[in-house]
């Protein structure tokens, strides 16, 4: 098997892994809080269902629409990315499935309720007021160490390329 078909695999092992996790999640806040209500778990950490019906921190609510078309457009344009480029790392194959997934499982979340269903609410962080939901938080699983190693190692190709004749 060639290494872009294993790490395809990866890919899809995440992606789909992260997706039937964050619905499972997501349908459990559904079926065991009420809307608008909030369960303490500790003085930090609450749960608060509520909807998002916009997008990103709760902008631009009513259009939801939109942002699951442009999510539906990077997604499909990281799955191409991923399947036609000659130079994609592991890690990029790993990072991507942490964010296709959640952002699967977000326009998910439109398709079959026409919102998204947010429910983590952090405390005592000064000027932070935002629930969010599992599948945001993969996509920061996603995202963060990617940008990480992608100026790590830029930094450090950078730096060697300087050094050589």
């Amino acid at each position: 098997m060639s290494e872009k078909l294993k790490n395809l695999g990866l890919f899809s092992l995440i992606s789909i892994s992260v997706l039937l996790i964050s619905q499972l999640i997501g349908q459990w806040v559904n079926a065991n809080i009420a809307l608008n209500t909030t369960v303490e778990i500790n003085n930090l950490i609450h749960f608060t269902h509520i909807r998002n019906f916009g997008g990103i921190f709760g902008m631009f609510q009513g259009m939801g629409w939109l942002f699951g078309f442009i999510s539906i457009g990077l997604l499909v344009a990281v799955v191409v990315y991923l399947w036609f480029g000659n130079s994609v790392s592991r890690y990029e194959f790993a990072c991507f499935g942490f964010i296709v997934g959640g952002g699967t499982s977000n326009i998910l979340d439109r398709l079959i309720y026409g919102s998204v269903i947010d429910f983590i609410d952090i405390q005592h962080i000064p000027y932070w007021n935002y629930v969010f939901n599992t599948a945001d938080v993969m996509v920061h699983v996603g995202i963060w160490p990617m940008l990480f190693v992608s100026f790590y190692l830029d930094s450090k190709n950078s730096r060697s390329t300087l050094k050589s004749p």
